[in-house]
């Protein structure tokens, strides 16, 4: 299921995420549910693959930003678009040449558990 879910955002995307969201994407809810063993491994890949450039509490404030920063995960507003699906679209595809895609070095549910971490953040 998770890989067609994969399947059909990659199907639907180009080689980055869109500025303003992904309608196709938008409607792909996620599966994996934000329970504490989500959110405990979410929070492990995001320590090993995003905090450098996003910051350990989600800011954009990383330490090894070197093009454009890294958008505030805890604010309001999303460039990429809102929804689960968006930001695990996001995360799989990248959204630039600084923000490369993760689906070659994280499987879907990692991405989801990135999800769900990035989401608590916000809270």
């Amino acid at each position: 299921m998770m890989y067609a879910v994969a399947a059909a955002i990659a199907a639907q995307s180009s080689s980055f995420a869109k500025k303003g969201g992904n309608p196709d994407a938008a409607k792909v809810k996620n599966p994996v549910a934000a329970a504490s063993g989500s959110l405990t491994a979410g929070k492990r890949s995001y320590q090993r693959l995003c905090e450098k450039c996003h910051g350990p509490e989600g800011k954009g404030d990383g330490t090894a930003v070197t093009g454009t920063q890294p958008p505030d995960l805890t604010d309001a507003k999303w460039d990429f678009g809102s929804t689960d699906g968006e930001l695990f679209a996001a995360i799989h595809d990248g959204t630039s040449t600084d923000m490369e895609g993760y689906k070659e070095r994280m499987s879907d549910t990692e991405i989801w558990n990135v999800v769900n971490y990035v989401r608590s953040l916000a809270k």
